[in-house]
């Protein structure tokens, strides 16, 4: 088993959530509990959570994003410069569609160091000390910002146009690096739907009806987030997960890698690349032949969180198998294809059936990678 991030047996990041924290968001909603009333219920299920992380055989920890509503809004709206506003529509996803949110460019994006994710974060820490675990941050990539702005949602005295929020997005994710190695980050993943909506005609068609440059938009992402790693310090690990989309055991687009592949696993400099693997969707794995020899892992997402089903472990080991022919096996490792609850609603499956799949992570790798 690797003694660095990624591990052989990692996960994405997102758990369902427990009902005592339903419970409290909703009493929090209807202003039943104060803030610090939310607050402890959420300490007392994230410690919960690290627990039966260590339990069922987890080397790393995360916190469930459970002080979120959402994977990315809640993230983007405590940035500078970044409201969260209603729309007339949500993202569509298969036969459902999300709450009516998008966000607005009211200022100059920038990251503070009193972004509430740092507190979150050594919250999650204090939990992990002397446990051996490591715990994982995750924030939604910057290139999602990018590729989910809405057309007239950038206020013209600010930024004249879409290409001119480069530079302060780069700048700001940079100093959100800085800010988590600070606050003692050594695991930080960007969760990123942009490279699967790539490689999707129907997610491109709608990106240029929102402005956005399509043609070698690949290159300008791939510089985009270079231009983010190259803060990042020699001891820390960066992945990211690449979605294509989880709501409510729903997905939005379809496509194999081959289309960014290139430029995905060639060119960003990543030290781990959790792609999702669980359907056909997601095309065959002749895309991985573009990962550089070296240290950089691809960990493969062959075991669903859209469903409870368990896994046949031989046909996972056979993809693997198959994974392995065109990157080395010791460059790949496996995960859930996704979190369990990218949105507090959550997928359609329930909390045993989200441990069985986390133990049957582990007991794959573990045999796999003895």
């Amino acid at each position: 088993m690797s003694i660095n991030p990624p591990y052989r047996a990692d996960i994405v990041g997102s758990f369902l959530r427990p009902e005592a924290l339903k419970r409290a968001r909703a009493a929090h909603t209807a202003g039943e509990i104060d803030a610090d009333a939310l607050r402890a219920v959420e300490d007392t299920e994230i410690a919960d959570l690290v627990r039966k992380e260590a339990d069922n055989g987890l080397r790393v920890a995360t916190d469930g994003e459970f002080r979120r509503s959402w994977w990315h809004f809640d993230f983007f709206g405590m940035l500078d410069g970044v409201d969260v506003v209603e729309l007339d529509h949500g993202i569509q996803f298969q036969g459902v569609q999300t709450r009516p949110r998008g966000l607005h460019l009211s200022g100059p994006v920038g990251f503070s160091d009193t972004h509430p994710f740092l507190e979150h974060y050594r919250s999650l820490q204090a939990l992990t000390t002397g446990t051996g675990a490591l715990a994982k941050a995750t924030i939604p990539a910057p290139t999602v910002l990018d590729f989910r702005l809405e057309p007239d949602h950038i206020d013209p005295n600010v930024y004249a146009g879409r290409d001119d929020i480069i530079d302060d997005l780069v700048q700001a994710y940079r100093d959100a690096v800085t800010a988590f190695y600070d606050a003692g980050c050594r695991y930080l993943q960007f969760d990123d739907t942009a490279w699967a909506y790539l490689c999707s005609d129907e997610e491109l068609a709608k990106a240029r009806d929102r402005g956005i440059r399509t043609d070698g938009l690949a290159e300008r992402y791939a510089g985009l987030l270079n231009g983010v790693l190259e803060a990042k310090p020699d001891d820390m690990v960066i992945t990211t997960h690449v979605c294509r989309g989880n709501f409510r055991s729903t997905w939005i687009s379809s496509g194999g890698y081959e289309p960014v592949a290139e430029q995905l696993l060639g060119e960003v400099a990543y030290d781990g690349f959790f792609l999702e693997y669980d359907s056909e969707r997601a095309g065959g794995f002749e895309p991985l032949r573009f990962l550089p020899e070296g240290d950089q892992t691809v960990v493969l997402g062959l075991i669903t969180s859209k469903s409870g089903e368990l896994e046949d472990v031989d046909a996972i080991k056979n993809r693997i198998d198959e994974a392995s022919v065109f990157a080395p096996l010791e460059q790949l490792a496996l995960s859930p294809q996704c979190g369990f609850a990218s949105t507090e609603e959550g997928n359609v499956l329930t909390e045993g059936e989200q441990w069985a799949k986390i133990r049957e992570v582990v007991a794959i790798a573990d045999d796999v990678w003895r």
